[in-house]
Parts: structure tokens; C-alpha cells; sequence
């Protein structure tokens, strides 16, 4: 009897959990911006459910969401420390993966989209407590006191890192906003063009002596390092892109308008770009990866 009695109570307790896992499954997602790794945190919150006495909680989707937010908060503070050690040895060649196991990449698309990938690439630079404090407040309307009880201070010291976040986020560029509306139109017509796959298109966005320049990280073995002039470079570029654009979003690198590669969400190659008289003079393709932690990337309003 006892043995049903449970068995019915745990059937309740895990129905009544799937009613929010959704919810969960979002707010771990733009947290950690990676399926899986959203997923082990909702299941951690799950394992943790079902080993208390919810008959005790009230609120059993605030519960919720508040256990998963500490849970990828120590996620989020381990990856931190990880990236720190590897960039320290330089040893790893993708310190910014996430060590994700096989997952659907069409669902880890349309969630990055839902959200924005130039945003989700963005999160990716806030300091652990800042991206819990942004995602929670801002995207979820979870107040400053429940967010300071997650991260262990005041709410006003809440509302700052949320405050700190949002500024980093939209960035503090010097750069003249009649610039940078120049700039956006020379690199989403650069941007079009290439993902049309626009021989002319691209040229005609190009100084006719444009440069182009990668490092090492980004070169192939035996390829050039640099490729000068317009009608040169667009053919390889256009080749090259076909296995690139779906994940290459404008942002603002530095305060200037540039481009990120981010395939679900982590950036592996930024293009940085010198405009002269209305055209692109120089293209920059980074892909070391302490130079890529270095840049300021901040998400380019429209």
C-alpha cells in the first residue's frame, strides 16, 4: 500500500515538473548557451526535486527556477575558471567549446535564433553573476531580491551587475553614430552579397586593393596568409562562406562594426574591417583564441 501511495506521489511530483520544464529548459539555456549542458541543469534540478519534501514548497516553479539558476551559476563560475586555466597553458585549440555532447544542431539553431545569436555571443563575455543577473531580470522579469538571494548579495548590488551587464551588452562606443549607420550598410551589403554567393555584389562593396588578412589559427596549411585586391579574394571568399555564414552575425567589435562567426553561440573567427571613401580597404579574419577573448564585442542595434 505504502509502496502506491509513493509510486503515485512521485508520478504527481514528475507531472507537475514537466509542466515547467520548458520554462526551465530557457532560462537554462540563455544562461549557459548550450543545449546540453542546459539540459544536465535541468535535470539537476529535477534530481534535486524529487530528494525534498514538495509538499513544503510553495511556489514550486519559482523553486524551480531559482535551483536552476544556482545550478548554472556554479556551471557558468567552472567554465570561467576553466577557460582562465587553459588560456593560461594556451594548450587547448578551442577553449571556448563547451565539451558539448552530440545534440540536435537544427533545435541548438532555432534556439540561438529565438534569442539572437549576436546577443547570445555577447553574453558569452559577461563575468558569471552579471550574465545571471541580465538573463533573470531582463529576459525572465525575476525581481532583484529573489536574484540577489542566487548570487549571494543586496539587491542593489543585484541591480548593479544587471545595470553593468546591459551596458556591456549594448556597449560605449566613441565611434560617431553617423559612422557606424555607414559602416552597418557597407557590411550587410558585404554580408548579402557573400551569403548570395554575389561575385559582383562583393566586389563592388571592395576597394580594388582591398587586403585581406588571417592568422595563423585561422589559415590551412600552405594557404596564403594574404590576398590583395578585390576580384582575388571574392572568389575564395565566396567558396569559403558557403560553410559559414548561417552562423556569422554583425556585432560590434571594439566600437566598430565587424562580423563573428559563432557556430552555436561561441565565437571562433571575428573579421574586423578598415572603410576608406565608402569601401572596404582591409579585412582582418582572427581566429587565435586569446585574441578572440580580448576584443570588446557588444550587440549592433538596428
Amino acid at each position: 500500500m505504502e509502496e502506491t501511495v509513493n509510486g503515485e506521489r512521485a508520478a504527481w511530483l514528475a507531472g507537475k515538473f514537466e509542466e515547467h520544464r520548458s520554462h526551465l529548459r530557457g532560462v537554462a539555456y540563455r544562461m549557459l548557451g548550450s543545449l546540453n549542458e542546459a539540459d544536465d541543469a535541468v535535470q539537476e534540478a529535477w534530481l534535486r526535486l524529487s530528494r525534498s519534501d514538495a509538499s513544503m514548497i510553495k511556489n514550486l516553479g519559482g523553486w524551480l527556477t531559482t535551483v536552476v539558476a544556482r545550478v548554472c551559476l556554479d556551471m557558468l563560475r567552472l567554465r570561467t575558471s576553466r577557460r582562465e586555466e587553459a588560456l593560461d597553458t594556451q594548450v587547448p585549440d578551442e577553449p571556448f567549446a563547451n565539451n558539448q555532447k552530440s545534440t540536435d544542431p537544427e533545435q541548438e539553431t532555432l534556439l540561438a535564433d529565438s534569442i539572437g545569436l549576436a546577443l547570445l555571443v555577447v553574453l558569452d563575455r559577461l563575468d558569471p553573476a552579471e550574465r545571471l543577473a541580465f538573463v533573470l531580470h531582463d529576459m525572465f522579469a525575476i525581481s532583484f531580491d529573489e536574484i540577489a538571494s542566487i548570487v549571494g548579495r543586496s539587491p542593489a548590488a543585484a541591480r548593479q551587475l544587471a545595470s553593468r551587464a546591459r551596458r556591456r551588452i549594448q556597449g560605449a562606443s566613441a565611434v560617431p553614430k553617423a559612422s557606424l549607420t555607414e559602416q552597418r550598410r557597407l557590411i550587410d551589403a558585404f554580408l548579402t552579397a557573400l551569403r548570395a554567393g554575389d561575385f559582383e555584389g562583393l566586389v563592388a562593396v571592395l576597394d580594388p586593393e582591398v587586403v585581406f588578412r588571417m592568422d595563423e589559427a585561422a589559415a590551412h596549411p600552405g594557404a596564403p596568409r594574404e590576398i590583395r585586391g578585390a576580384r582575388n579574394w571574392a572568389k575564395g571568399a565566396i567558396a569559403f562562406s558557403r560553410q559559414l555564414t548561417g552562423a556569422v552575425q554583425p556585432v560590434l567589435v571594439n566600437g566598430e562594426v565587424g562580423l563573428v562567426w559563432a557556430p552555436r553561440g561561441q565565437p571562433a573567427r571575428v573579421l574586423r574591417f578598415s572603410i576608406a571613401r565608402g569601401k572596404i580597404a582591409a579585412v582582418d579574419l582572427i581566429a587565435d583564441p586569446v585574441r578572440l577573448r580580448e576584443f570588446d564585442l557588444a550587440v549592433l542595434n538596428h
